[in-house]
């Protein structure tokens, strides 16, 4: 995906003197060696400076990883570890960190041989603790090569988001709609996540899309979008001002995005944008997205930024959809009942205007936005891309700030089902185990607005420790609690 950063692992072991050192440059080695048999060795970079088992070692391997580009680092105990230095190794790297260490290798060599680091990571966390210092580390975080390579591979997606975000300006156009106060929430928390805010007037956009009247690339992107919709063209009349539209929203976070890397954009749709602009911007939207800046309609900024996050974990295209309407009980009964292990309480339509990416839908065509069209003349409300969103798994999430500047987020997995809407807009058949009561206990009881950010496909677990690295309060992260498991509002004699 473009718009995200590219991570590469600085892996430094460390060693207490008392320990051999050979202990942890074998197993370094070792390490390094089996996550390149199995993964992009890309990704990684073994620190050979030194072992880090003093505080100018520590200023070394850093001096090293820096001059290589590393933008995240691996702490690795290759045996119990300095838990001064190889703390102080992650408080000063500029960048996620995480701790993992080895595990013993053979029962014939536990003299010599024994590293002891499965008791160094108590140390190494209990110190991280007494300095302030986030780091990840995993679930169980000692293991032998081969299994601390794959906790390493575990950390890229969540690394990915983390850099990223240091680097993220959110660009906004105009305040949210009337009746839309759940899209708007406190901005100190971005800063404090290190991501900036641009907020613009609709005014600014409007004349900016107006110099690029008549601009010669046009044509080109026409063309673009016609190979996109094929069959699906069907307001060709309204492609030349889909691409003028498309052209000022590039050209703008080129112009715009300053010293930052990556943008998301927060855009406004309505209520003046059709009768000024002359159509809606949700086929754009979904094309931008498509190519990894994630658009939020309705000015939805943390919307966007938890597209970010999504586009950043799973490396892939997300949307943003309202948690919509019920699914009827006939289409229950006859396309979902005894075919999957769903209640009908467990499903919901998730649905948006068109904004969601022509590669997550079944199919696609051009429309007009109907809801709008009921007020408005047709023709300023074309623009939506329509279509089911295609069948898969996906992760429903969002990061949220409290009208009290706390973060919270939700995540929970589930699928959307091959069943067809029956209906209009970018939409689909979710089903979510348990969705009924994550609905009234997180949802509800949460305070979340009716935005809902999708991922294609399993990330709840580098959701959750991305939320975690950046200041979310586990207690704070709902999730869709199995049967049994009550939520602290759930009513124990009415289950």
């Amino acid at each position: 995906m473009n718009n995200l950063p590219k991570v590469k692992i600085g892996i430094v072991a460390v060693s207490r003197d008392c320990f051999p050192e050979e202990l942890s440059v074998n197993r370094r080695k070792a390490l390094v060696e089996a996550y390149k048999t199995k993964y992009d060795a890309a990704d990684i970079y073994e620190c050979p400076v030194c072992i880090v088992e003093s505080e100018i070692h520590m200023v070394q391997a850093l001096e090293d990883i820096r001059k290589e580009g590393c933008n995240a680092l691996c702490v690795y105990l290759g045996n119990f570890g300095p838990e001064i230095s190889e703390t102080l190794l992650a408080k000063h790297f500029d960048g996620p960190a995480m701790f993992v260490a080895a595990s013993e290798e053979s029962q014939n060599d536990l003299v010599g041989g024994r590293g002891d680091a499965y008791c160094g990571m108590l140390n190494a966390s209990y110190n991280l603790r007494l300095r302030n210092v986030k780091a990840y580390i995993p679930e169980y975080p000692v293991g032998t090569a081969g299994e601390c390579a794959d906790m390493i591979h575990e950390f890229v997606p969540i690394a990915r988001a983390i850099v990223g975000l240091k680097s993220l300006k959110i660009i906004s156009f105009g305040p949210r709609p009337l009746n839309f106060l759940a899209c708007n929430a406190p901005i100190k928390p971005l800063y404090d996540l290190g991501v900036e805010i641009e907020e613009n007037s609709e005014l600014d956009l409007f004349e900016a899309f107006n110099k690029h009247e008549g601009d010669e690339r046009i044509p080109a992107k026409i063309k673009e979008m016609e190979q996109e919709l094929g069959e699906g063209n069907k307001k060709p009349e309204i492609l030349s001002k889909l691409a003028q539209y498309e052209l000022t929203l590039l050209d703008w976070v080129e112009a715009h995005k300053g010293y930052r890397e990556y943008v998301a954009i927060a855009g406004k749709c309505w209520p003046a944008f059709q009768t000024q602009f002359g159509f809606v911007p949700c086929y754009v939207n979904s094309r931008l997205t498509g190519m990894g800046i994630p658009v939020s309609c309705e000015v939805d900024i943390y919307g966007a930024l938890s597209e970010f996050i999504g586009t950043a974990v799973s490396d892939d295209i997300v949307t943003l959809l309202d948690i919509n309407n019920t699914v009827p009980d006939d289409m229950y009964d006859e396309a979902i009942k005894g075919k999957f292990e769903y209640t009908h309480k467990d499903t919901f339509m998730g649905f948006h205007c068109g904004n969601t990416c022509s590669k997550k839908l079944s199919a696609c065509s051009m429309k007009n936005q109907m809801i709008m069209a009921r007020s408005l003349p047709v023709e300023v409300t074309n623009g939506t891309l329509e279509g089911d969103i295609v069948p898969g798994d996906i992760t429903f999430y969002r990061l949220q700030s409290t009208a009290d500047c706390k973060l919270r987020a939700y995540i929970a997995h589930g699928e959307v089902l091959p069943v067809a809407t029956k209906s209009f807009g970018g939409i689909g058949v979710f089903a979510i185990p348990e969705m009924g009561r994550f609905y009234r206990h997180v949802l509800i009881e949460g305070n979340y607005p009716h935005h809902g950010a999708v991922a294609f496909g399993h990330y709840g677990k580098a959701l959750f420790e991305v939320f975690k690295y950046i200041g979310v309060e586990a207690q704070e992260i709902g999730f869709n609690r199995p049967k049994g498991m009550l939520y602290q509002s759930e009513n124990p004699f009415a289950v």
